[in-house]
């Protein structure tokens, strides 16, 4: 640029930034600054002022955004406290509900309270103490139900006694926890108090528990070893027993048992056969709504059973691997049949048989929903099909019944776990 064209250039620009010099800055210095020729030298300015007050605004903006950040954290930890709050509100407003319902059902256990496998709500120490005492009273009253039903069949002064003497501390401890359940509610009693209450009930409740096991041993040594039926009371995934010996490979088998339950929806899952690698071997299932059905690698069929009804029936099901065919009997009777249910696959060796519970992985994986809730008994297992006649005696008691040539109905071939009980057999002595 020539030297003339520059000085007049700056001499454009001081005027346009100075505005005519309507304000005194002191001394002054002039930057010159190369533009193209062609280039308003007033607007350029105008422009390069906008850029600064758009930077400004930028960073009063940045500014903005960061208080807005502080401000909805610190909104964010209130609400935090306030969901806590919440839930210990409904926390303590679900724990005075079910303290009045245990007063208004006496104190008893009412269906579907077991343990919940799905997580519980935090409680207090005395309302644990006391939903644990409920539960521990129910199993003693069932088993001194049963008692009683040994009782009446063997007839003994001495046992009698002994039932009477059981019931009546029953009824007092129920009375116990009733009145604690009372006292909770109205806001009385210390922790010291609690303490002393919970020993005492806890003392009666271990010596209760004693007795009752010494006639459940004089029971069992007085019974044949087949003559004994499993107890699954609750939908759990903790409750179960297991056959100590496993299944040898087979091309056929017969099921037979004898199962009792009221539970709705679905009895659950009376047996289930896994082994590495497949945990539906072998499985005899009703889930939910659906019909009872067995599987076989994981092949399907329904099945016609219908044995919800609170009464034993017995149940069988045979099977072949040539086609898949298969029949059902209920009481002694066929009820349905099929084939192409997995044709041609042997039943796998080395597996583990549980009853009252289905396997997702071997031994276990066990999901509540799925748990058999009745009882169960006389379950055998045979590798081959057993004729219609050979079924009927079974379903009928008869003294010319098979036990099976696999896994033969017996107390020394099973464990039990998880609070599943035994219990003297009874269905064959009301067909007789």
């Amino acid at each position: 640029m020539p030297a003339g064209r520059a000085a007049r250039t700056c001499a454009l620009l001081a005027l346009c930034l100075l505005g005519g010099g309507a304000q005194d800055f002191g001394p002054t210095r002039f930057i010159c600054t190369s533009v193209p020729v062609d280039t308003d030298m007033c607007a350029a300015s105008v422009a390069a002022g906008g850029a600064e007050e758009l930077r400004s605004n930028v960073l009063q903006l940045r500014e903005t955004v960061l208080q807005q950040k502080e401000t909805i954290l610190s909104q964010k930890e209130t609400i935090r406290e306030l969901t806590t709050k919440l839930g210990r509100c409904e926390s303590q407003s679900t724990l005075d509900t079910g303290a009045g319902e245990a007063r208004a059902g006496g104190g008893r256990k009412q269906p579907g309270s077991g343990k919940n496998t799905m997580g519980d709500l935090s409680r207090t120490p005395a309302a644990e103490t006391l939903s644990q005492l409920g539960q521990t009273l129910q199993s003693l009253k069932t088993r001194l139900e049963n008692l009683e039903q040994y009782s009446r069949l063997n007839s003994s002064s001495q046992t009698n006694s002994l039932k009477d003497l059981l019931q009546s501390k029953i009824d007092d401890l129920e009375r116990q926890v009733l009145s604690r359940v009372n006292t909770l509610e109205e806001g009385k009693g210390g922790p010291r108090n609690d303490t002393e209450e919970r020993v005492r009930i806890e003392s009666a409740l271990t010596s209760l528990h004693q007795r009752i096991s010494e006639l459940e041993k004089g029971q069992k040594d007085n019974r044949p070893g087949d003559k004994f039926q499993l107890t699954f009371p609750l939908r759990t995934n903790y409750m179960y027993a297991k056959v100590k010996k496993s299944l040898p490979e087979m091309y056929a088998f017969t099921v037979c048992m004898w199962l009792k339950s009221s539970a709705a929806p679905g009895v659950g899952t009376p047996f289930s056969y896994a082994v590495p690698g497949q945990a539906n071997e072998l499985v005899l299932i009703e889930w939910g709504n659906n019909p009872m059905e067995i599987l076989i690698n994981d092949k399907v069929a329904k099945l016609p059973f219908v044995i919800n009804d609170g009464k034993w029936h017995h149940i069988c099901i045979t099977w072949t691997t040539r086609d898949g065919v298969w029949e059902a009997y209920q009481d002694g009777t066929q009820g349905g049949s099929g084939e192409n249910l997995a044709p041609y696959h042997p039943i796998k060796p080395q597996g583990v048989l549980v009853l009252g519970q289905e396997q997702d992985t071997l031994g276990g994986g066990f999901d509540a929903t799925q748990a058999f809730v009745g009882e169960l008994a006389h379950f055998n297992i045979w590798d081959r099909k057993l004729t219609p006649g050979e079924v009927y005696n079974l379903a009928t008691c008869s003294s010319k019944a098979l036990s099976g040539n696999v896994i033969a109905w017996a107390e020394s071939h099973i464990e039990i776990y998880g609070g599943a009980t035994k219990w003297t057999f009874e269905a064959c002595r009301q067909i007789n």
